[in-house]
């Protein structure tokens, strides 16, 4: 088992509660923790045998594009859903950070995680 993890992820998105918010694209920084099986790769040194982390990425980010939540938890749960059902990860560990929502505060952020049925 290992862990392949992801920081940083800049997502564009339309999303927020408010009508001033769904006017435009927020680009959202997104941190992905994967809990994988990555024993065989560390004997093969091949990528066909891990997580193709920019797959990964790619999947997360067309998530985004493609959604118009309300809320962070429900883009959250769009994301894990999409990663557990096109990779071979055992859980997933998602922290969306929205920049600049409140005039007092540099982020707000929701982390979620889910373990495979």
């Amino acid at each position: 088992m290992g862990k392949i993890y992801i920081t940083g992820l800049c997502v564009p998105t339309l999303i927020g509660v408010y009508d001033w918010e769904r006017e435009r694209l927020t680009e959202l920084i997104i941190d992905v923790e994967l809990d994988a099986d990555l024993d065989k790769a560390m004997g093969t040194d091949n990528v066909a045998d891990t997580i193709d982390y920019a797959k990964v990425a790619e999947c997360i980010v067309e998530v985004g594009k493609t959604s118009r939540f309300e809320l962070l938890e429900a883009l959250g749960g769009a994301i894990m859903r999409a990663v557990l059902q096109q990779f071979p990860v055992h859980a997933i560990a998602v922290k969306i950070v929205k920049p600049n929502i409140l005039p007092n505060a540099n982020t707000v952020a929701v982390a979620l995680s889910q373990v495979r049925e």
